[in-house]
């Protein structure tokens, strides 16, 4: 659960600072978040989560 927060928090400030600095517009912003929407729903979801989590024990095994 505490990764999927962080995840979504990470996300926000992304596409805050792309709307402030880079010029993404709001209703692109929007589009952004419908295609999460109907990608969280189709078939590829499970795909993208076993990713996602395969990326998060990749950096959570870095030593620094």
């Amino acid at each position: 659960m505490a990764l999927t927060v962080s995840v979504v928090v990470l996300l926000l400030v992304i596409v805050y600072l792309l709307i402030k600095k880079s010029g993404l517009n709001t209703g692109h912003a929007i589009v952004c978040v419908l295609l999460g929407f109907y990608l969280a729903s189709s078939s590829a979801a499970p795909t993208i989560d076993d990713l996602n989590t395969s990326v998060a024990e990749m950096i959570e095994d870095i030593d620094f």
